[in-house]
């Protein structure tokens, strides 16, 4: 088996596992806040309190993948050219 079949072999392997990833699991942990939906910060005691509303996700701790946005458009646009 040469190195290139290989490789494509092991490119479309992965990209089944991300299709079936986003099909399972569509939303991802917010990576600005950590899931969390808010900054964790410190007051002046040192001690951890909540800060305020991530912006990137809104406060839900959770953004829709990659994969699943482009699954979501591609099904959008179908929809509306077949109206």
């Amino acid at each position: 088996m040469s190195p290139l079949v290989s490789a494509i072999t092991l490119a479309v392997l992965a990209t089944l596992c991300y299709a079936a990833l986003c099909a399972v699991s569509p939303l991802g942990v917010c990576r600005r806040c950590g899931g969390f939906g808010f900054k964790v910060r410190q007051n002046r005691r040192g001690r951890i309190v909540r800060g305020r509303e991530c912006r990137r996700c809104k406060g839900y701790g959770q953004r829709v993948r990659v994969g699943r946005h482009l699954y979501n458009a591609a099904t959008r646009l179908h929809r509306e050219g077949t109206r």
